[in-house]
């Protein structure tokens, strides 16, 4: 029979003294955590009878940092899909004792968002959040930065210049991209229709000017509607769609800057044969997945969550760790496209 291995074996494999596997055997000193991490991975390649023990020293010596999210829309796939991504990037970090707390704000109204902030700020070293783009919110960002919290603004930007930074897509080219699938895709000049959440999403006021922009230098044979607002609402998306529809029989697109797809894909399917009038959405759930299969769906951009997640948490340990930046900044993430030839 073999013997055990021992504490010289862990230390040779490690490459480091007897004297440092005990002294993180037994937590006495102090060691590096980069060394500790070396002698846990040893000890486990060895089989080291005490090698949970070790990782629970690892464990101990990790800082430990609590994230705070707020998002909307608690109850559409998208943003429990985005909920559950965040819990998988802080869980899958190992140089933390990480713990995110993700909450959902009751509307789109900032007072909303205040409420989760306020509930979570004094309990967090770093937020994240989707809020609107409004004083309010400016002003809490300003005095969460006053008391040390960092915070972070996602898909829509808000607090420029206060906020640590902003993650999510280049919203100007998301809606260029919009605007030249949709003016692709049609068979003929027509009409184009556009809808936003509301004048507080900047994002979607970025996309509308990317749209608008690239209509008017590129597809100058198409006319661009006046924008519709949807409030991110599947109904009123829905009846105003159908409007669409009756009023303008030259219609040949519609964009969907923000929520409330669902309705649009739904009037489509009612009212209009299959690949008739071109749809562009925003990320990938089963409507628009099905939407695309049955050709009511044009082209999907979906945000790259996973990636966005663990660069998010990268981000927030950084400015917990090193303090926040002097010059807040932009990180922009090349989008997925999705066309109805990814699933035939």
């Amino acid at each position: 029979m073999s013997e055990r291995p021992t504490i010289r074996d862990v230390a040779l494999a490690a490459g480091v003294g007897t004297a440092t596997v005990d002294r993180v055997l037994n937590g006495r000193g102090k060691v590096r955590e980069e060394t500790m991490r070396k002698v846990a991975e040893a000890a486990h390649r060895v089989g080291y009878h005490a090698s949970t023990l070790i990782d629970q020293r690892l464990d101990s010596a990790l800082p430990e940092m609590t994230f705070g999210f707020v998002l909307h829309k608690g109850k559409q796939e998208f943003y429990q899909n985005f909920a559950n991504e965040i819990q998988r990037a802080v869980t899958a970090r190992h140089d933390i004792r990480g713990r995110a707390v993700v909450r959902f704000s009751a509307s789109q109204s900032p007072q909303d968002f205040l409420t989760e902030i306020a509930e979570i700020s004094g309990k967090v070293d770093a937020i994240a959040s989707s809020a609107v783009n409004h004083q309010s919110i400016t002003q809490e960002v300003q005095r969460l930065k006053e008391t040390g919290v960092p915070t972070f603004a996602l898909l829509n930007d808000f607090a420029q210049g206060i906020r640590e930074n902003y993650l999510g897509l280049n919203n100007m080219q998301v809606g260029r991209s919009a605007a030249w699938m949709a003016t692709t895709a049609a068979k003929q000049q027509g009409k184009l229709a556009v809808f936003v959440g509301g004048n507080r999403w900047h994002g979607h006021e970025l996309r509308e000017t990317g749209f608008r922009s690239f209509v008017r230098d590129s597809a100058p044979g198409f006319h661009v509607l006046d924008t519709l607002v949807n409030l991110e609402t599947r109904q009123v998306t829905y009846e105003a769609t159908l409007e669409l529809i009756d009023r303008h029989r030259d219609l040949r697109g519609i964009y969907v800057a923000g929520g409330g797809m669902e309705g649009a894909i739904a009037a489509l399917r009612e009212a209009a044969e299959p690949n008739t009038v071109s749809l562009v959405v925003n990320e990938l759930t089963a409507d628009s997945r099905a939407a695309l299969m049955d050709g009511y769906v044009t082209m999907v951009i979906s945000t790259p969550l996973r990636q966005l997640c663990a660069d998010m948490v990268e981000m927030m340990i950084s400015a917990v760790k090193n303090g926040s930046s002097d010059v807040p900044g932009q990180h922009f993430l090349q989008p997925q496209i999705y066309l109805p030839e990814a699933f035939g």
